[in-house]
């Protein structure tokens, strides 16, 4: 029981050490697209909590943006995550696509005010403003 414990702590430590050391390294990129996609999954997990909790969200964008987080957390994928630079290729697909479905549906002021990276990753990833999207 010791033992399992010792080995649970360490490997967790080792795990925590790990991130933060990717996060430090990502600070450290010059501004450019490898900078935007390290940022890209942090920056859409808050943007899809703070969507989450819009009453000015359909529920259906709602759905789309929990779906995403569900996607995104769930330990079963398409492409396996230890798989370099391909692994977190599906959750970036799949986060991408629901919210561009959320960002049909939900006024643009309310995504932009809500996304908390740079306003041209979020614009690019949106695209063109819908002519049918409901105004604000």
């Amino acid at each position: 029981m010791q033992v399992g414990i010792r080995i649970l702590t360490i490997t967790l430590g080792l795990l925590v050490i790990a991130w933060a050391s990717m996060y430090l390294l990502a600070r450290r990129l010059p501004p450019g697209l490898a900078r935007d996609l390290v940022g890209l999954l942090p920056d859409c997990a808050t943007l899809m909590w703070r969507l989450r909790r819009d009453p000015a969200v359909p529920t259906r964008a709602k759905i789309a943006v929990v779906f995403a987080a569900i996607w995104v957390a769930s330990p079963i994928d398409l492409i396996p995550e230890f798989l370099p630079v391909i692994g977190p290729l599906d959750d970036v697909i799949v986060v991408a696509l629901c919210l561009r479905y959320a960002g049909r549906r939900v006024p643009r002021d309310v995504i932009l005010a809500a996304w908390p990276g740079q306003p041209r990753v979020i614009e690019r990833l949106l695209g063109t403003p819908n002519k049918d999207a409901p105004a604000s």
